[in-house]
C-alpha cells in the first residue's frame, strides 16, 4: 500500500475509531453529556425509497451529500465531475468536457465515450430519470441534496440501474420569503454566480427562480498557432455555462399538490484537451512533454464544444386518506456541436508532439435529442406496520447525432459524415411492500417488470471533393429487446435507538445496448442484456451522545453477460462485448464526527475488487505500427494472436475506471466571535488507488495512486446571513491522468488545475 493511500485510510480508521472508542465509554458526567447533546451532529432525511425516512432505517447502502459541501466542491468552477470519489465507491470521469459524464458505483459503469451509451449508474434529477449520458451533465445548482444509492435499484427506479443511482434533489418553494445570492471570483477569470429566491405569490401559490453564471477565461496556450489559433495567446480552457430553473407549487387543497419545473441550459467552451505522448512507454507517469498551460493542435478547432438543453416536468399528487397517487411527466429536449483534436498533436512535430503517425480529428456536426418519461405511483399512507406502494413507468427517446471525420487539420468541411438514428422505448409495472415485523424488525421486498426495446439506423455521407477513401455506408440498421423482471428483498432490524443492522439481496438489469461509430468503422454491435446479483450486509449507528455517525457495509455482486466496450485499439471506433461473468466484492465505511472545541470531521473509505471472468474473451491492444511490430504500449495481459493481430486475454483483470481504493476526509473548524459571527475553515481530500482505464492492461494505461486537496476559510455572520470566503481547490496542483487515447498514440488527458479565489454570499 503506498504511503498516500496509507495516510488517508489511516484517517478514515481513525475516523471509525473516534467515533466508536466513545460509545465504549462508561456515562460521562452530566455537564459534558448536556454539552455533547448541544452539539450533536444532525439527522439526515432521505427519499431513497421513494418516501421521506431516516437515513437510518434504509436497508441499504446509502450517502447523502449536503448544500455547504456541494457549495465547496463548486468553488472555482467545479462541475458534477467534483462528486467522484466524495462517497464511498462512487467514481465520475468525462471525455467530453464538461458534458456527457460517466457514472461508476462499485466498479460498474461504462467507459463508451459516445452519447447513445447506457450506462448502469442512472441519474434521477427531482424525479425524473436523465437517462442518457447527453444530459446526466446538468450543472448542480440551487440543490438540496445528493444521495448516492449504492447497489440495484431496479424495483423503483427503472431501467438501467443495477450498479445504483444518483438522486439529486433541488430546492422547492416554501411558504416563506427566502433565497440567497452568490458570486466568486477566481484565478483564470474564473467567476461563478448562483442566485435562488422562493417567491410566495399567496397561501396557496409559492415560486422558486435559480440560476447560475459559471465561466472561465482560456488560460492553454496552442503553441503551434494553427490559423484557427491565436498568435502566441490564450486559446483553450474557457467556458460559459448559464443554466435556470423554476419551480411553481400549487397546493389548492390539503389534499392536492403540484409542482411544474421548466430548467434550460447553454454552455459553451473547450472540450477535453488530449495531449499526445505525454506518456512515455514502459510508465504511467507524465513526462516532460506535459505542460499544463500549453498544447500543440494542428486541428480541432480549438476543441470547442456547444449544448443546450431544456425541460419540463410537472409532478401531482393527489392524497385519498388511505393512499396518495403521484404522477410525473418530464420531457427534455437538447442539441450540441463540437470538435476535437483527437491524437492530441502536431503531424510531423517530433519534438513538442512526438511521433502522430496519422492526424485524427471528430466532432459532433449536430445532435438533436428528445426524452419523455411518464410515471405513475401510488402509495400508502399512515404509520401502520404495513406499508406499500405500486406504480408504471414508461420512457422513450429519439437521438439524432450527425458526425464528423476531419482532415485533421482544422478545415470546416469534413471528409466522411455519419448520421445515425437511435430510438428507445422502455415500459414497466412496479410494486414494493415493507412490514414491520415486530417493533425491532422490518422486512422490505419489491419487484419490477420491464419490457425494453432499442433501434437504431446509421448511414455514412461522403462529401463531394472529400479525399475520404471510404466508402458510402448504405442505412444500417440494428433492432435489440428484451424483459426482465427485477426484485429485491431486505431487512432493517434496529439494535437500539441509535444502531441498526441491515441486510440486502437485489437483482438488478441493464437492457440491451447498441453501438456504431459509423464513421470510422463499419462495425455495428450489440451487445446482450445483463443481470446483476447483489447481496450487501452492514450496520448504520448513531454514537456519543448523538455526536458521531457510523455506517458500515460488506457487499458482493456477480455479474451475468456484463456490457462493456472496447474502446481504440487499431482505429477510433468503440465495440460492444458481453463478458461471461463478471464479480465484484468490497468494503464501505462513512461517518462523521464533532471532535469538540470546533473541530468536526467527515470521511469515507472503500475497498472494491472488481474481475472479468471469462477465459475467452479477448480485446484488441494499443496500436500496432506495422505487421511484426511492437505495440505502442507495454501490455501486461496474455496475447493472442487472432490472424495477424495480436489480441488481450482480459479473464481476470479489474473493471475499466474502477478503482481498487478510495477515501475521502473532510476537517472542519469554527471558532464563534462574539454575537452570530463566527470564523470556519474546511480542508477536503480525495484519493483513488489502482484502476486501468481500458480493459486491457498495460503499464501506461495502469494508474497509481491520485489524490486531491481543497480549503475553504472566511467569516459568517448567521444573523445578517453574510458569508466571505476564501478557496483552492486543487491546492497541490496534482496532474492526475483520468483517460487516454491508445489508438495513435501515448496521449492522455488530465484533471483541472488548482483554482483558487474568493466568494461572498448573503442568504435571506
Amino acid at each position: 500500500m503506498y504511503p498516500r493511500l496509507t495516510a488517508l485510510a489511516a484517517s478514515a480508521s481513525g475516523l471509525a475509531l473516534l467515533i466508536a472508542a466513545p460509545a465504549l465509554a462508561q456515562t460521562a458526567p452530566q455537564a459534558d453529556v448536556v454539552a455533547e447533546q448541544a452539539v450533536s451532529i444532525d439527522e439526515i432525511v432521505v427519499t431513497a425509497q421513494r418516501r421521506s425516512e431516516n437515513i437510518r432505517d434504509v436497508p441499504f447502502a446509502v450517502t447523502a451529500m449536503n448544500t455547504e459541501t456541494l457549495n465547496t466542491l463548486s468553488s472555482g468552477g467545479g462541475d458534477i465531475l467534483q462528486l467522484s470519489g466524495r462517497v464511498p465507491s462512487l467514481q465520475v470521469e468525462s471525455s467530453n468536457g464538461r458534458y456527457a459524464p460517466r457514472f461508476y458505483i462499485r466498479g460498474l459503469g461504462n467507459v463508451d465515450f459516445d452519447f447513445n451509451a447506457s450506462q448502469p449508474v442512472s441519474v434521477v434529477l427531482d424525479d425524473v430519470v436523465l437517462e442518457n449520458v447527453y444530459l446526466k451533465g446538468f450543472p448542480l445548482f440551487d440543490v438540496k441534496q445528493v444521495e448516492v444509492l449504492r447497489g440495484p435499484q431496479g424495483t423503483l427506479f427503472g431501467r438501467n440501474t443495477p450498479a445504483g443511482v444518483v438522486k439529486i434533489d433541488t430546492i422547492k418553494p416554501g411558504e416563506d420569503f427566502t433565497g440567497f445570492g452568490s458570486l466568486a471570483y477566481g484565478n483564470y477569470g474564473s467567476t461563478r454566480a448562483e442566485v435562488g429566491v422562493t417567491l410566495p405569490a399567496s397561501d396557496t401559490l409559492s415560486v422558486r427562480v435559480a440560476g447560475l453564471w459559471n465561466h472561465r477565461d482560456d488560460w492553454v496556450n496552442n503553441a503551434y498557432d494553427a490559423p484557427f489559433a491565436k498568435k502566441d495567446g490564450k486559446d483553450l480552457g474557457n467556458f460559459d455555462d448559464f443554466a435556470g430553473r423554476i419551480h411553481v407549487a400549487w397546493t389548492p387543497t390539503d389534499r392536492l399538490s403540484t409542482l411544474l419545473t421548466l430548467q434550460a441550459r447553454d454552455y459553451e467552451g473547450t472540450g477535453t484537451m488530449n495531449r499526445a505522448n505525454v506518456l512515455t512507454k514502459g510508465s504511467n507517469e507524465l513526462n516532460d512533454r506535459f505542460d499544463r498551460d500549453t498544447v500543440h493542435y494542428d486541428g480541432g478547432r480549438n476543441n470547442f464544444q456547444k449544448q443546450q438543453t431544456t425541460s419540463q416536468s410537472l409532478q401531482v399528487a393527489y392524497d385519498f386518506g388511505p393512499a396518495t397517487l403521484t404522477g410525473v411527466v418530464g420531457s427534455y429536449q437538447g442539441s450540441s456541436a463540437g470538435d476535437g483534436d483527437i491524437d492530441g498533436g502536431v503531424l510531423g512535430d517530433p519534438i513538442n508532439s512526438g511521433t502522430v503517425p496519422f492526424p485524427s480529428e471528430t466532432g459532433t456536426l449536430t445532435s438533436d435529442l428528445i426524452q419523455n418519461t411518464y410515471e405513475l405511483r401510488l402509495s400508502s399512507n399512515g404509520d401502520g406496520p404495513f406499508g406499500w406502494q405500486v406504480g408504471a413507468f414508461y420512457w422513450n427517446e429519439r437521438f439524432n447525432l450527425v458526425s464528423g471525420t476531419f482532415n485533421g487539420f482544422g478545415a470546416v468541411a469534413p471528409t466522411v459524415v455519419g448520421d445515425i438514428v437511435q430510438k428507445s422505448d422502455s415500459w414497466s409495472i412496479f410494486g414494493q411492500g415493507r412490514y414491520q415485523v415486530t417493533d425491532a424488525l422490518k422486512l422490505t421486498a419489491g419487484v419490477r417488470y420491464t419490457d425494453d426495446s432499442r433501434d437504431f439506423r446509421g448511414r455514412r455521407i461522403i462529401p463531394a471533393g472529400s479525399p475520404s477513401t471510404m466508402l458510402p455506408l448504405a442505412n444500417v440498421t440494428k433492432s435489440v429487446g428484451d424483459q426482465q423482471i427485477s426484485w429485491d428483498i431486505s431487512a432493517v432490524y434496529e439494535v437500539s435507538p441509535d444502531l441498526n443492522l441491515f441486510a440486502r439481496v437485489a437483482d438488478g438489469y441493464r437492457g440491451p445496448s447498441i453501438q456504431g461509430r459509423i464513421t470510422s468503422s463499419d462495425l455495428v454491435t450489440t451487445a446482450d442484456s445483463e443481470t446483476v446479483m447483489s447481496y450487501e450486509t452492514g450496520f448504520k449507528a448513531r454514537l456519543w451522545n448523538g455526536r458521531a455517525r457510523l455506517n458500515g457495509t460488506v457487499y458482493y455482486y456477480e455479474v451475468s453477460d456484463p456490457q462493456f466496450t472496447a474502446i481504440g485499439g487499431q482505429g477510433n471506433f468503440n465495440q460492444l462485448i458481453n463478458a461471461a461473468k463478471g464479480e465484484g466484492y468490497g468494503v464501505e465505511i462513512d461517518g462523521d464526527v464533532y471532535l469538540g472545541a470546533g473541530f468536526s470531521l467527515a470521511g469515507g473509505f472503500a475497498w472494491n475488487h472488481t474481475e472479468i471472468k471469462d477465459k475467452d474473451l479477448l480485446v484488441p491492444i494499443c496500436r500496432i505500427p506495422s505487421a511484426g511490430a511492437a505495440p505502442i504500449c507495454t501490455p501486461t495481459d496474455p496475447l493472442v494472436t487472432v490472424g495477424t493481430t495480436p489480441r488481450a486475454n482480459i479473464n481476470g483483470n479489474p473493471f475499466p475506471q474502477a478503482p481498487e481504493y478510495t477515501a475521502n476526509l473532510t476537517l472542519n473548524y469554527v471558532r464563534p466571535i462574539g454575537g452570530d459571527a463566527e470564523l470556519f475553515v474546511s480542508t477536503d481530500w480525495v484519493l483513488r488507488q489502482d484502476f486501468n482505464l481500458f480493459l486491457y492492461e498495460a503499464v501506461e494505461f495502469r494508474q497509481d495512486s491520485q489524490f486531491e486537496g481543497g480549503l475553504r476559510a472566511g467569516w459568517r455572520d448567521l444573523g445578517r446571513g453574510l458569508e466571505a470566503a476564501a478557496y483552492v481547490r486543487n491546492i497541490t496542483d496534482e496532474a492526475n491522468v483520468i483517460g487516454a487515447i491508445d489508438f495513435n498514440n501515448l496521449t492522455a488527458f488530465v484533471n483541472e488545475p488548482r483554482m483558487y479565489g474568493v466568494e461572498l454570499t448573503k442568504r435571506f
